[in-house]
């Protein structure tokens, strides 16, 4: 996400960092790199002018130029100025009215169906109870897709096939909604071009109808400074309150999501971060401004560790590594907590420094090192699991050539496993110890959030 930004900024923040004194001169060189780097990520030329002029403004201001470390002052002014570009604070969403409806608009291809299932399923975990609406008349697939995608998260689909006016289907829905209690109905449209005029008035009788709170452009990060057009004629046309950004993931410049509210002064109020029902996030600003400049982004690390682990679950485990009793079994369930935070490239992604460890580092092994070791456990028996000191050739030979790997990748496992029970058994030894002698670490010390 913002690969080629975050690296050119960084190295531009170099410069800046080294400037033992300010002068006018010396910022606007410096700041040449930062407007390039703007530039290159596709952001609108007026958004990067204006956004330079602001930092220069301020970067030769009195309190900057007596600071003792001038260079760090300046960064800090481009992390507060792109916050206040990306949109200060995260909008949230009005759900007030009774049933309270979104409208979700955009062109083709731009991920509205996808973005609905995963806006529903945000808004359950919320505590609301959604109804997905398919209102696209005209793609063949996609009522069976957005049906499909009710199935997985087991939300309701309503879903007319062969009716082909959208307006029905609309005052059906409400009609259920109504009568099923459901509080959020959530209408996937249909994908139009801008030239169309034809399709985008039916979105308008479609709104005037249902009244939505928010009208939700759906964009694609991708397309850079065109998103930005996108949304400006959606606006006219609907007035848009927000936008979703899909793909941000595999946007490595990130123009549109620096250029949005600037230049429409719409708020971007979900991305989309991967292909998994679950890559969808709330936008806050002052987050993504942290990670756009290599800075991490901590506090979503924790809210997503804090959805993937079940706290219980937690518990249970520390107590099985205090008495020394963590089985393979176990080592599984980790492995796969792990996967539910999301791919090692995106949870290195929001430490600090993160974006330079990416560059160092190939976490595409680590990542395949984790399918195998989860492989070779689950070629194994329930009790092969629980005992692995049963594995004698015979049953390694058949667990290998389960799993696609050589006995000995197998038997590297199983030793490092070993070596990992007895250091927790070790560990426990010592924790029982020191708690007799009344002091050190007490039962909880190896608590989540110790």
């Amino acid at each position: 996400m913002f690969d080629s930004l975050s690296g050119k900024l960084q190295s531009a923040f170099k410069n800046l960092r080294g400037l033992g004194k300010i002068s006018e001169s010396n910022i606007s060189e410096s700041l040449r790199d930062v407007r390039l780097a703007l530039l290159d990520a596709d952001v609108n030329f007026k958004v990067a002018r204006d956004f330079i002029e602001k930092v220069k403004e301020q970067a030769i201001g009195e309190k900057v130029i007596q600071s003792i470390q001038p260079g760090q002052q300046i960064i800090k002014i481009i992390q507060d100025e792109l916050i206040l570009l990306l949109g200060s604070a995260n909008a949230g969403l009005d759900l007030s009215g009774d049933p309270s409806c979104l409208l979700l608009v955009g062109l083709h291809g731009s991920g509205k169906t996808t973005s609905s299932g995963k806006l529903a399923r945000l808004l359950e975990k919320e505590g609301r109870s959604p109804l997905l609406v398919a209102c696209d008349v005209y793609r063949p697939a996609a009522m069976d897709q957005l049906l499909t995608l009710g199935q997985q998260l087991n939300v309701p689909v309503f879903a007319r096939k062969g009716e082909t006016d959208v307006l029905r289907i609309a005052r059906d829905a409400l009609a259920e909604a109504r009568s099923t209690n459901r509080n959020t109905l959530i209408f996937d449209t249909a994908g139009r071009l801008q030239i169309d005029e034809d399709l985008v008035q039916e979105l308008v009788r479609l709104r005037d109808l249902v009244r939505p709170r928010e009208v939700l452009l759906v964009l694609d990060a991708a397309t850079g400074q065109e998103a930005v057009n996108v949304a400006t004629h959606f606006d006219q046309a609907l007035q848009v309150t927000g936008a979703i950004l899909t793909r941000l993931d595999g946007d490595a410049r990130g123009g549109a999501a620096l250029s949005l509210k600037s230049v429409t002064g719409k708020p971007i109020k979900f991305v989309g971060v991967g292909e998994k029902l679950e890559d969808f996030e709330a936008f806050h600003p002052e987050r993504m401004a942290s990670r756009i400049l290599g800075m991490g982004d901590v506090v979503s690390l924790v809210e997503r560790a804090a959805e993937a682990v079940d706290l219980d679950d937690a518990k249970r485990l520390e107590e099985k590594m205090r008495k020394g009793q963590f089985t393979l079994e176990d080592f599984l369930a980790q492995l796969r907590q792990m996967k539910k935070l999301g791919s090692l490239e995106s949870i290195v992604g929001m430490l600090p420094g993160g974006s330079e460890m990416l560059k160092q580092a190939d976490l595409s092994k680590g990542e395949k090192e984790f399918k195998r070791m989860e492989g070779m456990i689950c070629a194994m028996t329930a009790q092969e699991r629980r005992h692995p000191q049963i594995l004698n050739a015979k049953r390694r030979l058949r667990i290998a050539k389960g799993s696609g790997v050589g006995v000995a990748e197998l038997n590297n496992l199983l030793k490092r496993f070993g070596q990992m029970q007895q250091m927790m058994k070790k560990m426990g030894k010592f924790q029982k110890m020191m708690s007799k002698m009344g002091g050190g670490p007490g039962p909880g010390f190896m608590r989540p959030g110790r």
